[in-house]
């Protein structure tokens, strides 16, 4: 029997309200709006509501996503939530989703792989579509990392937004150079978890007063050895994916990287030999929305008519682990 592929059949995206500038920051920490976009492209992002959680903001983009599927939630055989910034510890983020759109049937679980996070949670979805756990998987991208970034470390503070992107990944009939998941690819590297991490508030350095005090339960990053890595291992992971593939880098009709850095784009473009008039950028107006700024920009892609079916797609992320990994997809 021929083997399922996995096709992305439903896309939705929940952007905050709240715009917070280059500007605003500038009026409190040693900064300008020139500073920061030539060094990331950032020029303003979006802060999540006191009220607003990624799970809620989930269940507004998970609306769309379904109703362009053509399904409703219980439909659903899988709910994967990618986030380094849960709602709660315990339980996962995913349950919380379900219970609100009342996906009864459906196995849910969160991932941990940070801004590479939408990735590992495609090709889980791929896994358990291949293996017949589930026809139809909802994965979530969603993160509100105002939350855990530092609002007075300049060097962190600029770079973060809050946002979700929500696809439904689903099991459908044809060869492999149909529409789909042509490829996927993901890779980590521990050993270099010091270099972007948040130091306390797990159970190795719990809350405490001293925690507080010391702000070490926000995120820490040693941005050029971050950057030096990050576009090494984005470039490595383009070209297995697309080796994977069976296609060729001049092939591509897209390429849609996580959105962490301009410059970090403009180097990975370079490298894969693909005009920067292909590459979706959204960093300028979202800042980096960790596991959210993939699926974010395939909505814009989708939204200003620059990804249309039939087109073929490279995805590429990079995170905190250090983890990564990439996806070939036939729109």
């Amino acid at each position: 029997m021929q083997r399922p592929i996995a096709r992305i059949t439903g896309l939705g995206v929940y952007v905050p309200s709240h715009i917070v500038t280059n500007q605003d920051f500038a009026a409190r920490l040693e900064t300008s709006d020139q500073w920061i976009v030539e060094r990331t492209g950032i020029r303003e992002r979006r802060f999540a509501g006191t009220d607003e959680t990624v799970a809620t903001m989930a269940l507004q983009a998970t609306a769309p996503a379904l109703a362009q599927a053509g399904l409703t939630p219980m439909d659903l055989g899988a709910i994967i939530v990618a986030t380094a910034t849960p709602d709660r510890t315990l339980p996962s983020t995913a349950c919380y989703l379900q219970a609100s759109l009342g996906a009864e049937a459906a196995a849910t679980f969160d991932i941990a792989a940070a801004c590479s996070g939408f990735i590992y949670g495609l090709t889980v979805a791929e896994g358990l579509i291949a293996s017949g756990q589930a026809q139809h998987v909802l994965v979530v991208g969603g993160e509100k990392l105002s939350s855990i970034t530092d609002d007075q470390d300049r060097s962190t503070a600029i770079l973060f937004g809050d946002g979700v992107g929500v696809v439904v990944v689903s099991a459908t009939s044809g060869g492999p150079q149909g529409r789909g998941i042509l490829s996927s690819f993901i890779k980590s590297d521990g050993r270099l978890a010091s270099l972007l991490y948040i130091p306390s508030g797990g159970t190795l350095d719990p809350i405490s007063d001293k925690v507080v005090r010391e702000r070490t339960h926000y995120m820490k990053m040693a941005g050029r050895e971050v950057f030096k890595h990050a576009v090494l291992t984005m470039a490595e992971a383009c070209d297995e994916a697309v080796r994977r593939a069976g296609v060729r880098m001049d092939e591509i009709d897209l390429l849609v990287p996580h959105q962490a850095n301009v410059r970090i784009i403009d180097a990975l473009a370079r490298h894969a030999s693909i005009p920067m008039e292909k590459v979706v950028i959204t960093v300028d107006r979202y800042g980096n929305t960790s596991a959210a700024s993939i699926p974010m920009a395939l909505g814009d892609a989708v939204a200003t008519g620059r990804l249309t079916p039939g087109k073929l797609v490279l995805l590429v992320a990079f995170g905190a682990g250090f983890t990564w990994g990439s996806a070939v997809v036939r729109w």
